[in-house]
């Protein structure tokens, strides 16, 4: 006997989703920019990982050797997963597999939440549910704009990809875009959880960074991936998958499952709940206020960010730390990998190479940390919690120097906390290190400089900070290994420091771009003098 649903039933599922598809164009319209760059750069990550490969491993015994090297050396296994063939497609997605996938869970967690909690958050939730939109419509249209993206994503690695293999290319593309669909649901779970965008994006990163020390965990202890821990981690999943090394189809259901299960859990809470609520709410503050500067205010609101980030940092400079010799070990002989790290990390020695080319890339890393927090300036104007603060005795460039103290000075406190977590890791002593972090933070101001500079000038483009940390970012990363020419090395200000440890200390270019990121800066707030607050 079939059963159908009752035209009451359908009726009622009807008008909890009117209006997403005005919602889905209105979000596609609104990250017009922003996803396109996280896609683009995630994308143009593996595409050209196959003749990077080709170049640093041009023959099968070279190839052979990588693997053998792979499976005794558990730290780097730990970093980048185990090696399940030879080809150069399954080289691809063992070296940025894991990676492109935690990039896409980032890409899908924001897009998530900026157009749930984020909306309710501003009160622009509340203005859009007056009209004719249903109870789900803004979720629906937030899980396909992440959709949207990650199927994207996954055309261009597939079609990218395809010469390596048809089948093999599917796989990663489907798997990549699956890790990002489990953190999308996930977001939309974590979205219903808090009352704060912040929090939502905080603890939806926490459980990314828990999937990603699960799997590294399992990859550490074994070289097939069959740990109970890593099959614990959606990333595991994506590494289990096994593109272009026999592919494991039957492991897709599991993020198809996993994604379908959260979204119903999401759902299911949204339609528990009024607008602007949560079933977590934020606590009450004291009958007494005890926050009684702009800079305390700053640092109630972003302390949680500057911990977190910090935490990550000594850890992953523990890490980094550790793998220096074993990477070493690796390069070996080979002498295209070997020119790869001296010219990321622009020393002769290899392991002072590999050290330069980590803290470069903690560096590049930083520069987003100093975007986000510098643009929570936009979130307090975009959010009218800025002009009460202003209404008071609190001027506009008191309150922002605080955000700013916290956001160059934090970037300061994490290039730190990770020179020092290297040098635990390596067991060497901290001076060099320290320093070869610290120098970093001339370029991570920079970046820092810009944000304020469009922030204050033009508060509706300051998004597009976003795409010149990701740009940096990716020259700094990919450049290198395509040996791309020296003027574009240049564009980014990283591509002008010193490069330490190992290297010469270089004063004027670290001066040159301390005194650019100070001129960045004053623009900046002299611009946010002299505009409107909000507009």
């Amino acid at each position: 006997m079939t059963v159908t649903a009752s035209p009451a039933a359908r009726a009622g599922r009807s008008r909890h989703l009117a209006g997403t598809g005005t919602l889905l164009r209105f979000a596609l319209r609104r990250d017009r920019v922003l996803t396109p760059v996280w896609v683009a750069v995630n994308a143009l990550m593996v595409l050209s990982m196959p003749n990077t490969i080709k170049g640093l491993y041009a023959t099968p015994a070279e190839r052979a050797d990588l693997m053998h090297q792979m499976a005794t050396n558990p730290s780097l296994r730990a970093m980048v997963g185990p090696v399940f063939g030879d080809s150069l497609g399954a080289l691809t997605a063992w070296r940025v597999g894991v990676y492109a996938g935690a990039l896409a869970a980032v890409m899908s967690l924001l897009v998530v939440v900026r157009h749930t909690r984020d909306e309710e958050e501003s009160g622009r939730q509340e203005l859009v549910s007056s009209g004719m939109v249903g109870r789900r419509a803004p979720l629906t249209a937030a899980l396909l704009a992440a959709a949207v993206a990650n199927a994207a994503l996954a055309l261009l690695i597939t079609a990218g990809l395809a010469g390596q293999g048809a089948s093999g290319a599917l796989a990663l593309g489907l798997g990549v875009a699956g890790v990002g669909m489990v953190f999308a649901t996930a977001a939309a779970i974590v979205a219903q959880l808090t009352e704060s965008a912040r929090l939502a994006r905080g603890l939806t990163s926490a459980v990314l960074g828990a999937a990603f020390v699960l799997r590294a965990a399992g990859d550490s202890g074994t070289t097939d991936g069959s740990s109970v821990l890593t099959w614990l981690s959606p990333l595991g999943w994506l590494e289990n998958l096994r593109a272009f090394a026999a592919e494991r189809w039957w492991v897709l259901p599991l993020f198809a499952a996993a994604a379908a299960v959260q979204a119903a859990v999401a759902y299911e809470l949204a339609g528990r709940r009024d607008i602007g609520m949560s079933f977590l709410p934020t606590r009450p503050g004291p009958a007494r206020g005890r926050i009684g500067t702009a800079g305390a205010l700053a640092w109630r609101l972003q302390r949680g960010s500057v911990l977190g980030w910090s935490a990550g940092f000594f850890v992953a400079g523990v890490v980094y730390g550790g793998m220096a010799d074993g990477a070493a070990q690796l390069v070996g002989d080979n002498a295209k990998a070997r020119e790869i790290f001296q010219r990321m990390g622009g020393q002769a020695g290899l392991t002072d190479a590999f050290l330069a080319a980590m803290v470069g890339m903690l560096g590049l890393v930083a520069a987003l940390h100093v975007v986000s927090s510098v643009l929570r300036l936009s979130g307090e104007e975009s959010s009218g919690r800025a002009e009460p603060v202003l209404a008071g005795a609190v001027g506009r460039l008191r309150w922002a120097a605080g955000h700013l103290l916290i956001a160059f000075g934090g970037s300061v406190l994490i290039m730190l906390l990770a020179g020092l977590g290297i040098a635990v890791g390596h067991g060497r002593q901290a001076g060099p290190v320290l320093g070869a972090c610290l120098v970093q933070v001339a370029g991570v101001w920079v970046v820092g400089g810009i944000t304020v500079l469009l922030h204050g000038v033009l508060p509706r483009g300051a998004v597009a900070a976003w795409g010149v940390a990701g740009a940096v970012l990716l020259i700094g990363w990919i450049g290198p290994a395509l040996d791309v020419p020296q003027f574009v090395l240049d564009l980014s200000p990283f591509g002008h420091l010193p490069k330490l440890p190992g290297g010469r200390m270089e004063w004027g270019p670290v001066g040159v771009l301390l005194a650019l990121a100070a001129l960045l800066v004053a623009g900046g707030l002299a611009g946010l003098r002299r505009r409107d607050v909000g507009g």
